[in-house]
């Protein structure tokens, strides 16, 4: 069964709240190689059957309706994972 994996992130000129207080505590945990963390949303769809451009793009067309909160995030990939005849990610 195919999986479209698609991830969100804040946008870059935005600050991401989390993930500075993340990249913090790696800091006074000894962690002084990480600058800096950002953190974002992974969502994996399930598929039935061939993944071909047309449920691809209907899938970033869901990414960018649903997904994501465009005002304050950006779609930064979506690609097929698993099995995936004929498809091209």
């Amino acid at each position: 069964m195919p999986t479209i994996v698609v991830e969100v992130m804040p946008k870059a000129e935005l600050l991401d709240p989390a993930g500075k207080a993340v990249a913090g505590a790696l800091h006074r945990l000894g962690h002084d190689r990480i600058s800096d963390v950002r953190i974002g949303k992974r969502f994996e769809l399930h598929v039935d059957g061939e993944v071909d451009a047309e449920l691809l793009a209907a899938v970033e067309k869901v990414a960018t309706d649903m997904l994501a909160n465009t005002v304050i995030e950006d779609v930064v990939a979506v690609e097929v994972r698993g099995e995936t005849a004929g498809a091209s990610a």
